[in-house]
């Protein structure tokens, strides 16, 4: 019971950190992760054209990211991680979404670029999601087992006589 307090005590302070400058989180495989700017006295919301996030805690494997945001008077640009554009890019005016694939270990690096307006309502949310690329021979291993269980299920059983 503890743990689980601790666990939600950390994610309630990790959220309530949460701005606009550059930001540093651990993320899990398969979990999603919310990050947010907004436009703080000093903050410097996009400071310099571009907010740099920075998530930690994965393995070197191969992974693959999806990231969606949405912004609100902010004209968010590009987004990139570890220096590469997204596979596919589904922009609109308010959201944008895009993958990608990442090979290496962590930390993963999250740059966003673009112009906040001089609204104090500017600001800017998201999502992203790892989640880890099996490998070839996971998927060999899930073949021959499945082979196996077919096997053993097409084996009739000896019919019983019933006297």
């Amino acid at each position: 019971m503890k743990l689980k307090f601790i666990a939600a005590s950390v994610l309630a302070f990790a959220a309530l950190s949460a701005n606009a400058a550059n930001q540093s989180f651990t993320i899990a495989p398969g979990v999603t992760f919310d990050f947010n700017g907004l436009a703080l006295p000093g903050d410097g919301l996009l400071s310099g054209g571009s907010d740099v996030i920075t998530f930690g805690g994965l393995a070197t494997g191969a992974y693959e990211a999806v990231l969606s945001y949405s912004g609100n008077y902010v004209d968010i640009t590009s987004a990139s991680l570890n220096g590469m554009t997204p596979n596919a890019l589904i922009a609109g005016t308010k959201t944008s979404l895009g993958s990608f694939d990442i090979i290496g270990l962590s930390p993963f690096t999250l740059t966003l670029n673009g112009i906040a307006g001089a609204s104090p309502l500017a600001a800017y949310s998201g999502h992203i999601t790892v989640s880890a690329v099996p490998e070839p021979s996971g998927y060999v291993l899930l073949m021959l087992g499945l082979g196996v269980l077919g096997l053993t299920i097409s084996r009739k059983a000896p019919k019983q006589k019933f006297e």
